[in-house]
C-alpha cells in the first residue's frame, strides 16, 4: 500500500473574498458542528470581519495544489472561547479547523489537515500546547484529535454547547504522529 503525501499551505482568510467559499462550507449539513447551518452569506462575512478584526482570533484557509482545500482557525483561550472555563498556561493556542464536504473524499485527507494544522501551530516557537474544545458529540473528530496527540482533560460547559476540553503538546503530538514540531 503507497501513500500520497499531502503537503498543504496557508493563507490568511479574506472575510469578502472568502466568504462564498465558506458559506457554503459551514451551511453543509456534514458542518452541522460548526453551528452556522442556518447563516446566510452576510452572516459568514460579518462572523469572519469579526475574526479579522480580532487580535486574539485568526482565520486561516489550508491550501490544496493552490486551491482553497479547510478552514483553519487559533485563537488566544486566554482571550477567546475558553475565558474562566480552564486555567490558561503560556504557549497555549486553540485551534479549530473544517473540512468541507465533498463528493470525492480522499482517503486521509482529514487527518492529513489535522496533522498539518498543528505542524502549523507548532511552527511558533511560543507555541508549546494546543486546546481545543469540540462538541462531546463529535466523535469523529476526537478520534482524528487522538491521532495528533490530544489527551481529553474533562467535559465543560460552553454557553453554546457542552466540550471535550483537551490538550496536546508538542512532545505528544510529535509522538503520535512523527512529524517534528
Amino acid at each position: 500500500m503507497t501513500s500520497t503525501r499531502m503537503t498543504f499551505a496557508f493563507r490568511p482568510l479574506d472575510p469578502l473574498k472568502d466568504a462564498e467559499l465558506l458559506h457554503a462550507w459551514v451551511t453543509h449539513p456534514k458542518a452541522a458542528f460548526w453551528m452556522m447551518q442556518d447563516a446566510k452569506l452576510e452572516d459568514v462575512e460579518r462572523a469572519y470581519m469579526e475574526i479579522a478584526a480580532d487580535e486574539h482570533h485568526h482565520a486561516l484557509l489550508g491550501l490544496r495544489d493552490g486551491e482553497p482545500a479547510f478552514l483553519m482557525e487559533k485563537y488566544d483561550p486566554a482571550h477567546r472561547e475558553l475565558v474562566g472555563l480552564y486555567e490558561p498556561e503560556p504557549g497555549d493556542v486553540g485551534m479549530h479547523f473544517l473540512t468541507p464536504a465533498t463528493d470525492t473524499p480522499v482517503h486521509g485527507f482529514t487527518q492529513a489537515v489535522i496533522t498539518a494544522v498543528m505542524a502549523h501551530l507548532f511552527e511558533d516557537p511560543a507555541a508549546s500546547r494546543v486546546v481545543v474544545e469540540p462538541d462531546v458529540r463529535n466523535k469523529a473528530v476526537h478520534a482524528l484529535n487522538e491521532a495528533v496527540g490530544f489527551v481529553p482533560e474533562r467535559e465543560i460547559q460552553k454557553p453554546e454547547k457542552k466540550a471535550l476540553l483537551s490538550f496536546c503538546t508538542r512532545e505528544q503530538f510529535v509522538a503520535a504522529t512523527g512529524v517534528s514540531a
